[in-house]
């Protein structure tokens, strides 16, 4: 038979070839031990081995210029195929050929030499592609544990707790050495401010089998202190008893040092809002003491002129300093809700909202001659923190009043308006101060940042509104100039 008689019965029975190749035993006991499926196995790669050496035979191709063999050669790597296996993978379709050529009665030993030549290049070829192969994904594997050791805060325990490997990662955030760690427990890095219900519900969810997550304080060596988010996986033997703990954590404490100086400048803002509320109670209150006062002197000043005190006298002045009383009351009663410590959301009609607002401010705004215009038509209750809408309301038209004040505006007015769209309601205020100036309008809801010139202010009201609003799902405020002064809008979610 001639070389070219050869490769057309090569291509015409391809898979009678294949088909002796994989029902070869140790080929099956192969693909069996590494779960290889055999038909994908043929469709996706007997063939195009078979093509390659056809492509060798007829001088198609030269050796290791196949892009289809390199995808096999990392196929099987990635199955953990050996080097002693890929072997005997090769043998077998090289006595898969020769068992095909017995069959067609070629005894040709030129043919059979060739096929035996062609089969040892190939071997070789095959074994030192592989060998690189594996070295390379031995390096990969070898870089990623050392990427994962030095990036990752892992640790291992036993079923105990004691710990066994940690990384190096895990060192360098708490302090220790890996020696000092192994060995011990995860006690040595508890910090006193751990709630002994977190560790109890730790090892309750992780001894049931379960993943348990969440945020731990640790301290490190030298006695600082550090937040991780913490996840901890049981690992079971064949039985489905748990035999190590993996704890994978990530560093937090720059997160949690922001939400500590975030609450910090709650209080602390909350502690200027009380200061202010008691000055408006002052105020609110100096009026109706007043009246009281010239009420309870009108009868000894009655006797004194020589007038009669009769009983309608009495109960007028008494009728009179308790409507001054009750209001005084009111406003306690309103200043006391402002400042409840229950924070709970709830629906509440827009115009109660501002008129709220504007009731606080009563005074303050009479006394500085502002006019407060109101224009609302929206019937709509929204689903908000009561309190802290009123004090971000509060907060812009104070802010409003001493700019127009500092700036001797003459005709002082301030505008609140609404508007209404399908999922949001939004509250406009405006006045006429002037507007904030270019360089400064885009710091001015940055935390201690202050454009008020006496040196009154803190710089923590509008930081704390933008807070307070971005507290509600996809609420926002923002500010911007007219021709006339400052325009803040606010945007709050109908549902």
């Amino acid at each position: 038979m001639q070389l070219k008689e050869l490769v057309s019965n090569l291509k015409k029975n391809k898979l009678v070839i294949i088909r002796y190749w994989i029902n070869n035993e140790k080929i099956i006991s192969i693909l069996n031990a590494h779960k290889i499926d055999k038909e994908l196995f043929i469709k996706r790669y007997a063939f195009c081995l078979l093509d390659y050496y056809i492509d060798l035979i007829t001088q198609k191709v030269e050796i290791g210029q196949s892009s289809t063999i390199n995808d096999f050669l990392n196929y099987l790597n990635k199955q953990d195929i050996k080097s002693e296996e890929l072997f005997i993978l090769c043998i077998g379709f090289k006595n898969a050929l020769i068992e095909y050529l017995s069959e067609l009665n070629v005894n040709s030993l030129e043919i059979s030499t060739q096929i035996n030549k062609l089969s040892e290049i190939i071997l070789e070829n095959f074994l030192e592609v592989y060998s690189k192969t594996a070295k390379y994904i031995q390096e990969a594997l070898n870089k990623s544990a050392s990427i994962v050791d030095k990036q990752v805060i892992l640790s291992r325990t036993d079923s105990n707790g004691i710990i066994l490997k940690v990384s190096s990662a895990f060192c360098k955030i708490n302090g220790y050495t890996s020696s000092e760690l192994v060995g011990r427990t995860h006690a040595l890095l508890k910090h006193k401010d751990t709630a002994k219900e977190t560790i109890d519900n730790l090892w309750e969810t992780i001894k049931a089998g379960k993943v348990w997550s969440g945020e731990l304080k640790n301290i490190k060596k030298n006695g600082d202190f550090y937040w991780v988010e913490t996840t901890i996986y049981p690992n079971f033997d064949n039985m489905g008893r748990i035999i190590t703990y993996d704890a994978i954590s990530q560093d937090i404490t720059s997160r949690k040092v922001i939400d500590s100086q975030q609450n910090l400048l709650i209080e602390q803002s909350k502690h200027v809002a009380m200061g202010e509320m008691i000055s408006m109670i002052a105020h609110q209150w100096r009026q109706p003491l007043q009246a009281v006062s010239i009420l309870v002197q009108k009868i000894p000043l009655t006797k004194m002129s020589g007038g009669q005190i009769t009983d309608e006298l009495v109960n007028s002045v008494v009728h009179d300093v308790g409507v001054q009383l009750q209001y005084m009351s009111k406003t306690i009663d309103d200043f006391r809700d402002f400042f409840k410590p229950n924070r709970k959301k709830e629906f509440i009609d827009l115009s109660i909202i501002i008129n709220k607002s504007a009731d606080f401010l009563g005074y303050l705004l009479k006394a500085n001659a502002v006019k407060l215009n109101i224009k609302n038509n929206i019937q709509v209750k929204i689903f908000v923190y009561l309190n802290e809408i009123v004090q971000v309301i509060i907060n812009i038209i104070k802010n409003s009043c001493d700019a127009l004040n500092e700036k001797g505006i003459e005709n002082k007015i301030i505008n609140i308006s609404t508007i209404k769209e399908i999922d949001y309601i939004y509250i406009i205020i405006e006045d006429n101060a002037g507007g904030i100036p270019d360089n400064v309008i885009g710091k001015i809801f940055e935390p201690y940042f202050s454009t008020k010139t006496n040196k009154n202010g803190t710089g923590l009201g509008l930081y704390m509104c933008k807070t307070i609003i971005e507290d509600h799902s996809n609420g926002t405020i923002g500010v911007e100039n007219t021709n006339i002064g400052a325009k803040f809008t606010i945007k709050l979610p109908l549902k």
